[in-house]
């Protein structure tokens, strides 16, 4: 069985779709396809069954948007990283809202894109770090009126609160436990109650929920 990486990339631009095969020329990964619409990618997705998808988010004939909630729909869905030239805060939390993995911009260095396919396909989330401290600060910016109303129906605790500030800071579950003097292992189990209660998967849509929410500053 090959341990190598099944990635799959979606653009509507074939150079782009060749650049990125160029920058993803490794050898523990395996691009098995490509396609230049949405539409077409959800047909070849499900017949090639990749691990990883890399997903422009501007595309005719479906977006990219619209195109990852029917990938996330399929059985055993892979994961999918949005790629976009637009640093559009909309299209970051709407990408997390409907289950990407992923969002980095279409200038992302060789290395870091690289790293960045490996680490999700090793079920980590990967978000362009300056892009998503600049949509936290403007979020943290406008007044309530951002939030439409939603409340949580099991609202957190003030444990499971000191641990989300904490996670919202960008502290690690190590930096976690110490600060609060618990153990990391306890720190896991009240991340997994935080991501619950907020219907969320993963620490970037945590902190972007609970700011959006106001939970948090």
């Amino acid at each position: 069985m090959s341990d190598k990486i099944r990635l799959f990339i979606v653009d509507d631009h074939q150079m782009v779709r060749e650049g990125l095969r160029s920058m993803l020329d490794e050898s523990d990964i395996d691009i098995v396809g490509e396609a230049e619409s949405g539409r077409q990618a959800i047909e070849k997705i499900t017949m090639l069954t990749p691990e990883v998808v890399l997903m422009d988010i501007r595309m005719p004939d479906m977006d990219g948007l619209e195109a990852l909630k029917q990938v996330k729909a399929l059985p055993d869905s892979p994961k999918v990283i949005m790629v976009t030239t637009y640093r559009n805060t909309a299209y970051l939390l709407q990408s997390l809202a409907n289950g990407a993995a992923g969002f980095i911009l279409k200038d992302i260095p060789q290395q870091d894109l690289v790293a960045t396919v490996r680490s999700v396909a090793g079920g980590a989330s990967q978000v362009d770090h300056q892009f998503l401290e600049r949509v936290l600060r403007d979020l943290n910016e406008q007044d309530a009126s951002y939030n439409d109303g939603e409340e949580l129906s099991d609202p957190l605790t003030p444990r499971e609160m000191d641990v989300l500030r904490l996670l919202v800071e960008g502290l690690s579950n190590h930096a976690i436990a110490e600060a609060l003097t618990l153990s990391p292992f306890t720190i896991k189990g009240y991340l997994r109650s935080v991501f619950q209660k907020l219907d969320v998967s993963d620490r970037t849509q945590a902190a972007v929920k609970a700011i959006r929410l106001g939970l948090v500053k």
